[in-house]
């Protein structure tokens, strides 16, 4: 049999026949039983699903008849079992359309995903075809599942969609998605599409047009700005381009060859969901799998070959993914947060040049694969990773004829016309069919004839080919290309190349010239671009790092080598020290751009300093560390910084000890607590008199080390006259008199703060400052005033591209709208902060947004969803002195949930679990939480209103607009008069803390 529950239920036999099954209450029945086909279905569930939350008298006589008379209506053709799980359908999952449909479109989807767009069109179409009407109209009260049904038919929509539009659709899908935006005002993806086939049909300036719409809804309805994918679409646009679809490196000469190869990958990926590419160095492995990614939809890159540490790995991925460590994930191990930002997506992973590091490839690999379903990996090496279900494709030199192709092609850049001629298949011979040695030869075509460069290869190669043949492939023919191109050089090109050889990560004029020691090196590099030794772009230069290696060992002596490294460490000391005061200023952002530019060579410069001179790489670590933590990569320091720290011993040389806390810091990151270490710094800055040169040492060491009892005066001392760090001061005294139950007072402590970051132009002060100052004006029922503080912190962390604040405050708006009544629009902030906050890898925030939703879903009445919400966010907790309130607010609102479903007793347990563990939270608001939970279960009026006093005597004042307080006295108020309410609540006001916890 076949059944149709999406639409009126319709039930139909092997060969076409309808069948009715009866009146309302039958046809309910048999829908709540096709939900779950083939499986039992509890009698409870489904006598709620009949009756409601009240059923008459012998509702469950009633459903064994209502069973009984539909089971005989459905005879001989299908059966309904009982058991004592409940009852029974017998029906495979796929008659139902239900069922079917989420198949289909999940199949849909993996074949979207994996690019195979041709056969995830029809597979979503089929899927949508199901649908006949509104899902599940014979059940009334099946609002939650009708409502999910909903969801995946707009997400299969969308999919179908980006199917079409991948397959060449465009003009015709328009009138669709504008009618699909009416209906969803606030999807950016419908926005996305619509633009891309409005200009896919010819009509950029309306593609154009639709992005002015959907900002300006975004910003009246949710007060936000368009994504960064939606933005990125519209450059696009107006640049005359389509959008781009993967962060891949961008080439820069066109593909030639490996068609068979490409066939080859597209089919492994579709199925493989790890396909490693193999071959000799110069093969022209990143180039095919390059070629190969970009067939396919949401692509990272990630390139390993600057990688010198396996335990980096997971850190280079994030960066590629574009994570930022937030401020308070420092004891959040690395792989454990690439594994929380990876869980959820559904991506292809390039891990390029993984020989150097395979066996720590290897086994994040394996974790990711094991631990994120919707991963595949494609990897490139020299040798495989030897992970089980790994596929191999080997990448051979290239055959004779596209080996030529490719000559000829890289020879026309160099020589406008160029056409074969009869040496050219010979050079590709003697050059083994390599593409990178193919490439370098033709570069030479610039000044030699293609004689000339036949004769020079073969004298070349029967000089290396008496070489040790124990050596790697690489050293065979790479290095025979290299050196004969190196002898090409004059003493002057020659002479740069060994020098820039000390620039890990590409360098800029200024530094070349600082660094190298020539004057006016324009000319040199440009002669260096010319013959394919260096790349150019956007003004940095950048050497292949076979010909880096290469130009490295020609160095003259390993003094030689230790010079350039002294100068390459000084020129980087200069500028992190230069670029610091910006940072904490109106110009953070060109300096953020700047420094992360210059990471690698930053790093470099820093392990150099740790073996040749520990004062300057105090000095370096100094400054670097407020970018390091603006930047989210703090941790990828943490084996640098013990390092250093044991080569500097216990105390600090005077005049470093600023520079030595910070060291510390970094030590401390992701390591936990470490007692002694923590007292030994302690004891550095109680000791040290100030002021301080680098006023953040105040913020980090109270993140890395927890909240320390702090001697205010003294603190005062180390700020001195900066107003960047007296506002700092004020942030933290804020948060303390908060957490005090003083809330005016912190009031007044982060204006304080926020005048004196707005006097430095510090966004990130700014934005930090004006988070906790809406939630006081929301917590007075100054709601709109709370939003403009909010918004205009989300546009200074929106510059900074930081999504740990952004989260925050997405999240802090939420609550605000929430309480206002607007659900929608709530529920939206939150999942947009649990995005941002999965993504960064942040699970105290992923906790947070998750119990936002919790608080969402149960006061629209959905106890089920907003349970499912407050167990996950427990889950996500991190086991650190931050979680303990999220921890709290978490066991409330299951609390709160069950006295909801009218499990008094249970609720009262939830509320004492959460009242004995914020006695061990920082401050007195999370008992104060406790108390007004306690308040709602009480087992008096009298008790509820003391209960009540207390928390407003913890809180330091009443909290407007919380539904759930606002609940909880309204019903006490009713219960009392208005003296014996005043008496009860001052009662409750003389309170001490201690006396909630005892509850």
């Amino acid at each position: 049999m076949r059944f149709g529950i999406l639409g009126p239920l319709d039930i139909r036999t092997d060969d076409g026949t309808p069948l009715d099954p009866g009146g309302p209450r039958p046809r309910a029945l048999l829908t709540l039983l096709l939900l779950d086909a083939d499986r039992a279905v509890s009698t409870q569930r489904l006598t709620d699903g009949l009756y409601g939350a009240e059923p008459p008298a012998g509702a469950a006589g009633a459903l064994q008849s209502q069973v009984s008379r539909l089971r005989r209506r459905l005879a001989p053709h299908t059966d309904i079992e009982a058991g004592p799980g409940g009852y029974r359908v017998v029906a495979p999952p796929d008659s139902v359309d239900a069922h079917r449909f989420e198949r289909l479109s999940r199949e849909g989807r993996a074949a979207l995903t994996a690019g195979d767009h041709a056969r995830a069109a029809p597979l979503l179409r089929e899927a949508l075809a199901l649908w006949r009407g509104p899902a599940l109209p014979d059940v009334p009260d099946a609002h939650a599942e009708a409502a999910r049904l909903d969801e995946l038919r707009l997400a299969a929509v969308q999919d179908r969609i980006e199917a079409d539009l991948a397959l060449g659709g465009g003009p015709e899908l328009v009138p669709e998605l504008r009618t699909l935006l009416s209906a969803h005002p606030l999807s950016e993806r419908l926005y996305g599409q619509l633009m891309r086939a409005l200009h896919a049909g010819g009509r950029p300036a309306e593609a154009l047009t639709v992005y002015e719409d959907a900002r300006r809804t975004l910003a009246d309805e949710l007060g936000t700005d368009p994504s960064p994918e939606l933005s990125a679409l519209h450059l696009e646009l107006l640049q005359g381009g389509g959008p781009e679809r993967h962060r891949l490196p961008v080439q820069l000469t066109r593909f030639v060859g490996r068609e068979s190869e490409l066939t080859r990958i597209a089919g492994l990926l579709a199925d493989a969901r790890l396909v490693t590419l193999t071959g000799p160095g110069g093969a022209g492995k990143t180039r095919l799998a390059i070629e190969a990614a970009d067939r396919q939809s949401d692509v990272c890159f990630v390139e390993l070959a600057p990688v010198t540490d396996g335990k980096q790995i997971p850190y280079a991925v994030l960066t590629a993914l574009g994570v930022r460590e937030g401020f308070r994930t420092a004891a959040t191990d690395s792989t454990d947060r690439l594994l929380a930002a990876l869980e959820d997506r559904k991506l292809l992973l390039v891990l390029d040049n993984c020989e150097h590091l395979v066996e720590e490839a290897a086994r994040i690999a394996a974790l990711l694969l094991g631990s994120c379903p919707g991963v595949r990996v494609l990897a490139t090496s020299r040798e495989s990773l030897g992970i089980t279900g790994e596929v191999l494709v080997p990448v051979p030199p290239l055959p004779q004829e596209p080996a030529v192709r490719l000559f000829v092609d890289r020879a026309r850049a160099v020589r406008p016309g160029f056409e074969a001629h009869a040496r050219v298949p010979g050079i590709c011979a003697a050059l083994d069919g390599l593409p990178l040695a193919i490439e370098l030869a033709a570069a030479r075509l610039r000044t030699l004839t293609p004689d000339e460069l036949a004769d020079r290869l073969d004298d070349r190669f029967r000089l290396l080919s008496r070489g040790d043949r124990s050596k790697a492939p690489r050293h065979r023919t790479l290095r025979a290309v290299v050196e004969w191109s190196w002898d090409l050089l004059d003493e002057e090109e020659r002479e740069l190349a060994r020098r820039l050889t000390v620039f890990s990560g590409g360098a800029t004029l200024e530094a070349v010239e600082a660094v190298c020691g020539l004057s006016y090196p324009e000319d040199v590099l440009a002669s260096l671009v010319e013959k394919s030794f260096l790349e150019v772009s956007e003004g940095r230069y950048r050497m292949l790092e076979t010909i880096r290696a290469f130009a490295a060992e020609d160095a003259e002596d390993a003094r030689d080598a230790e010079d350039r490294g002294d100068a390459h460490a000084g020129y980087f000391l200069r500028l992190a020290e230069e670029a610091d005061p910006h940072l904490r200023g109106g110009g953070q952002l060109p300096w953020l751009a700047r420094l992360a530019a210059e990471h690698v060579n930053l790093d470099a410069a820093l392990s150099h300093l740790v073996r040749r001179d520990t004062d300057s790489a105090l000095r370096l670590m100094g400054p670097l560390s407020w970018f390091w933590r603006l930047r989210g990569v703090h941790g990828e320091r943490v084996a640098t910084a013990r390092e250093l720290l044991a080569a500097v011993g216990d105390a600090p040389r005077p005049g470093l000890e600023e520079e030595y806390v910070l060291c510390a810091i970094n030590a401390l990151s992701g390591a936990g607590g470490e007692p002694e270490l923590i007292a030994r710094v302690d004891a550095v800055l109680h000791a040290y008199q100030g002021p301080l040169r680098l006023p953040y040492v105040l913020v980090l060491w109270a993140v890395a080390a927890g909240p320390r009892p702090a001697d205010e005066a003294h603190a005062l001392t180390l700020a001195g006259d900066s107003p960047w760090a007296r506002a700092l001061l004020d942030v933290g005294l804020g948060f303390r008199t908060q957490y005090a139950g003083r809330p005016l007072e912190a009031e007044e402590c982060f204006d304080r703060a926020l005048a004196g970051f707005r006097a430095t132009g510090d966004r990130w002060g700014m934005a930090n400052c004006l988070d906790p100052l809406g939630m006081l004006a929301h917590t007075r029922g100054e709601s709109e005033r709370a939003l403009e503080l909010l918004d205009e912190g989300l546009a200074h962390v929106r510059e900074l591209a930081a999504p740990e604040e952004t989260a925050d405050l997405l999240r802090t708006r939420a609550t605000v709208l929430l309480h206002r009544g607007d659900t929608a629009a709530a529920v939206a902030h939150f999942e947009q902060a649990l995005t941002l906050a999965r993504g960064a890898g942040l699970p105290d925030k992923v906790a947070a947004a998750r119990r936002g939703l919790g608080d969402a879903a149960r006061l629209s009445g959905d106890t089920a969803h907003a349970r499912v919400h407050y167990e996950n966010a427990l889950q996500d907790c991190a086991a650190n002195w931050f979680s303990v309130g999220e921890t709290v607010r978490s066991l409330i609102g299951l609390g709160r949930t069950a006295a909801a479903e009218g499990h008094t007793e249970e609720a009262r347990d939830w509320f004492r679990q959460a009242a004995e563990l914020a006695v061990e939270g920082w401050g007195d608001l999370e008992l104060a939480d406790a108390a007004e939970a306690l308040a709602s279960t009480a087992d008096s009026a009298e008790r509820a209103t003391v209960l009540l006093g207390a928390a407003a005597g913890l809180r330091g004042g009443r909290v407007e607009g919380d539904p759930d307080v606002v609940r909880i006295e309204a019903d006490v108020r009713a219960k009392l008069s208005p003296e014996a309410y005043d008496q009860a609540f001052e009662q409750g006001l003389r309170l001490r803390s201690a006396a909630v916890s005892e509850r």
